[in-house]
């Protein structure tokens, strides 16, 4: 599968780019590097480090303009291909609006909780392209969105350690491998669809009894089918019972997360509400696991073809197993590099089968509440300057609805699902050159001012 063999690649990519970090570190010192996790280091290379708070007034201006069309415009891009678009918002909010990377980041993720929100209110409106089932699947969601949660909390806590210039290594090899997964999976999408509407156009050319050529002729069925109204639609995309327990695991986490910003760094208490965070993350997933198996194990002894959901993979342990590590993986990414775990679960539910306008809506809904998590702790953590987060979080929620408005209706007119695949591959791709260049550009800052290159300490850098 070719899932798989991205997986492997980001694990070993990753793997030899944080064992690297040891020889920067010795060269960028001339063989007199200091300790791996020095405590005297003040913070300066650490992604989301010690920058001093900067916060520009909101008043209208070329500035304001600027940053108001990327963002609607990422924003739009972003909940269509599920990916959110923090790639692209963090760098603008640096560059073009002046805060530091801290803020920038926190209200990237109120911009991503506003899109979020409105393409789920969106989407909950819209029938199922092709079943009489929620446009949302709940089961992926409840599949993974406990171990995203999970992985975002590994990844905040990595974001510490790392230093910058790993972490910009980091963003290059995850970006550019998905978004080249992503524009090779769009490219076989939009092959197959051109086959399938050839295929329709030959069907519906035809003779008739008096040797007459009929182009495009539809019959009227005996019984016309049913049109929902839109709260038939809205009530069937509705599964109360798993929202509930996403829910139930938001709060959770929100819970642990507040007691925890509480707490002394490293105290015992710190780490006890770390690890608490694994049993409710595990418990939900392996509830999940266990019914999905069942249901597959079922359906195969009676030689059922029905889907279990909308993946068209079989739910066997190795495949569970494989699903927990790209759950952990997407949330540690994005915890450590501060975009969301939209960037690997999107193109995951595609490579798993689940079509474009499903696998959208469902990594959407899971990005609501990973994202709103972080809003929340921001927040309470006084992070960012509520004016600014509240005028583009609007921008966002328009942006998010009308996005998802204009990108349906041309799938619904060009037949063509493949164009949320090429969204998805290109805000990826944007995001790759945005990060990369301002990554690289402050690594090589760093190289020249001789700053420290290696892990730091985890307690001392918080």
């Amino acid at each position: 599968m070719a899932a798989k063999a991205l997986v492997v690649y980001l694990l070993t990519a990753f793997s030899l780019a944080v064992a690297s970090v040891y020889f920067v570190n010795n060269y960028s010192h001339g063989g007199y590097a200091e300790p791996v996790l020095s405590s005297n280091f003040n913070g300066v290379g650490h992604s989301y480090g010690s920058d001093a708070k900067v916060w520009p007034e909101l008043k209208f201006g070329w500035r304001v303009v600027l940053a108001t069309v990327i963002g609607f415009l990422g924003s739009a891009c972003g909940t269509v291909g599920g990916v959110g678009g923090g790639g692209i918002f963090v760098p603008m909010l640096t560059l073009i609006v002046g805060f530091d990377t801290k803020s920038a980041a926190a209200i990237s993720k109120c911009m991503i909780m506003g899109a979020a929100a409105s393409s789920v209110w969106y989407n909950l409106r819209v029938p199922h392209p092709c079943r009489e089932v929620p446009i949302i699947d709940y089961d992926l969601a409840l599949l993974f969105q406990p171990m995203l949660m999970l992985g975002i909390t590994i990844g905040v806590s990595l974001s510490v350690v790392f230093p910058y210039w790993l972490i910009t290594v980091l963003i290059i090899i995850l970006f550019m491998g998905t978004s080249s997964r992503s524009f090779t999976k769009a490219i076989e999408m939009w092959k197959e669809e051109t086959v399938l509407k050839k295929a329709i156009a030959e069907k519906h050319t035809f003779a008739n009894s008096r040797g007459e050529l009929l182009i495009d002729t539809e019959y009227e069925p005996l019984i016309p089918k049913e049109e929902k109204t839109k709260l038939q639609i809205l009530k069937g995309n509705l599964n109360l019972k798993r929202i509930l327990v996403l829910l139930l695991v938001w709060v959770c986490f929100l819970l642990l997360q507040v007691i925890k910003n509480g707490t002394t760094n490293c105290s015992t208490l710190y780490w006890v509400l770390n690890l608490l965070q694994f049993p409710v993350a595990l418990g939900v997933f392996g509830y999940e696991c266990v019914r999905l198996y069942k249901k597959s194990k079922k359906r195969r002894i009676s030689g059922s073809t029905d889907l279990i959901c909308e993946a068209a993979i079989e739910w066997t342990g190795t495949n569970l197993a494989f699903c927990a590590l790209c759950g952990i993986l997407g949330g540690t990414v994005g915890g450590l590099l501060g975009s969301g775990g939209g960037f690997i679960l999107g193109p995951l539910l595609l490579e798993i089968g689940v079509m474009p306008q499903v696998a959208s809506s469902t990594a959407t809904f899971v990005m609501m509440f990973s994202s709103s998590l972080s809003v929340v702790e921001f927040y309470l953590l006084q992070r960012f300057p509520m004016p600014y987060a509240l005028y583009l979080m609007a921008v966002s929620i328009l942006a998010g609805f009308w996005g998802q408005y204009f990108i349906r209706k041309l799938i619904t007119i060009l037949r063509r699902g493949s164009l949320i695949v090429f969204i998805l591959s290109g805000v990826i791709f944007a995001s790759a050159l945005t990060m990369g260049v301002v990554g690289i550009e402050k690594s090589i800052r760093m190289i020249n001012n001789h700053e420290f290159m290696g892990f730091l300490d985890f307690c001392s850098s918080q």
